[in-house]
């Protein structure tokens, strides 16, 4: 994988052509979407945010100039350049003047929060906006997989998903698609130039004060209110439970790390919480405790792996 970075940082043309090539595979397997932000990532953390808006421009045109050839249009291809590569971008501005990963997860999370209340001033009624979208591919599939339900329960279960979650859902896949290029990019900037680095960031990754309170204001507020405000803070707080149970999996990765089998636990654990959504609730409850109960501290060495 060191060959890649590489690879990007010898020069403009390097960089262009591996952001605008992997962005149009993205269009045919979607998760190398993940390559082509992480090297506009890059170069925006180790050479400044005019290099990365140059590369970030540059390969919108290439991109424009290879749809031409490959799906006969170039609009697609800049606006999903854009789409792509100006959240990375920004949030490696960020990263890069600010030094602190987690503040430019907030600022992600924040933004990501704006475009989900957003969405509900451009379209007020959005649970019959998906309803329409998706209702005719869930409801049979609901239908055929769990015939035990009659029509009105999944019907109302259809109903809290449009309502409560879809929006959040959608708004997470964004964000981690916009935090898996930073992460990459920024894990290829400490392999070429601080080896070692980006785990102890990462490992250090703690919430702040003000995020939680805002965390609790918002879960408050969607128990006590209804109709549109309430729809609104509980998709927001899909993106906090997500961050916070980030969180709380690097606290349970900086404990197992002290075990003697951390070889194996390690991988366990992360594949846990792949694979088992439930494990998500107790790690998002100690992610928030810790922002008050700094955990890591009480952890011998939280930073071995």
């Amino acid at each position: 994988m060191a060959f890649l970075p590489t690879f990007i940082m010898r020069g403009r043309m390097q960089a262009i052509m591996v952001a605008s090539a992997f962005a149009l595979l993205s269009l045919i397997f979607p998760p190398v979407s993940i390559v082509s932000s992480a090297s506009v990532a890059l170069v925006t953390l180790r050479r400044g945010a005019a290099e990365g808006g140059y590369i970030l421009v540059c390969a919108c045109l290439a991109s424009a100039l290879l749809g031409i050839f490959v799906i006969e249009s170039f609009q697609f291809p800049i606006l999903y350049g854009l789409m792509l590569w100006s959240p990375v971008w920004l949030v490696s501005v960020i990263l890069r003047e600010g030094r602190h990963l987690f503040l430019a997860i907030e600022i992600v999370i924040a933004i990501a929060a704006m475009a989900v209340a957003g969405a509900y001033l451009y379209q007020p009624d959005l649970a019959q906006f998906w309803e329409t979208q998706l209702g005719p591919l869930l409801k049979p599939a609901l239908m055929q997989s769990y015939p035990q339900m009659s029509v009105a329960e999944i019907e109302r279960s259809l109903s809290v998903f449009y309502h409560f979650i879809v929006t959040g859902v959608v708004a997470l896949i964004y964000v981690a698609g916009v935090l898996a290029g930073l992460f990459l990019g920024r894990w290829w900037q400490a392999n070429l130039y601080n080896p070692g680095g980006f785990r102890q960031e990462y490992l250090n990754l703690h919430g702040q004060n003000s995020l939680a309170i805002a965390t609790l204001i918002i879960l408050a507020a969607a128990l006590l209110f209804s109709g549109v405000i309430a729809e609104i803070c509980w998709n927001v707080s899909i993106l906090l439970f997500v961050l916070y149970a980030l969180v709380g999996t690097i606290i349970l990765h900086c404990a197992f790390a002290t075990l003697k089998m951390k070889r194996f636990m390690l991988p366990f654990l992360y594949i846990t919480m792949m694979l088992i959504p439930h494990a998500l609730i107790p790690a998002a409850i100690l992610g928030l405790a810790d922002t008050w109960l700094n955990l890591r501290n009480k952890i011998p060495n939280p930073t071995s792996v």
